[in-house]
C-alpha cells in the first residue's frame, strides 16, 4: 500500500512523445535564438537602413592617337573610330597597290 508518490506540481519526469519539459524547454531556446539569428542575417543581408554608395566619375578624356597612314599596319589602324579589320586590311592593300597616302581627306 505504501507506493511512492511524486511530490505534487515535479513535472519534471512527464513526457510527451518521449520529449521532457527541460528537453522541449532546450528545443525552444534553440528555435528562438535560430529565428533570431536568421532574422539578423537577412536584415544584414538586405542592405536595410544603409545608403547607397555614391562613385565619382572622372570625365572621359579623348586619347590623343596619332599615326601615320603610309607606315601603320591594319591592326593600329583598326584603332581607328569607325574603322573595323575589314577596312583596315582594304587601306593597308590600297597603300601596297597604289602607293603611300599624300594627303589626309
Amino acid at each position: 500500500m505504501d507506493q511512492p508518490v511524486d511530490p505534487p506540481g515535479d513535472d519534471s519526469t512527464e513526457t510527451v512523445l518521449g520529449i521532457t519539459r527541460g528537453d522541449r524547454l532546450v528545443v525552444a531556446v534553440l528555435a528562438f535564438a535560430s529565428l533570431t539569428l536568421m532574422a539578423a542575417h537577412w536584415v544584414q543581408l538586405s542592405g536595410w537602413g544603409t545608403r547607397p554608395i555614391e562613385i565619382d566619375r572622372i570625365s572621359r578624356t579623348p586619347v590623343g592617337f596619332q599615326l601615320d597612314l603610309n607606315t601603320a599596319n591594319w591592326v593600329e589602324l583598326s584603332q581607328l573610330d569607325g574603322i573595323g579589320p575589314t577596312l583596315a586590311r582594304r587601306i593597308v592593300s590600297d597603300r601596297e597597290q597604289n602607293g603611300g597616302f599624300a594627303r589626309v581627306e
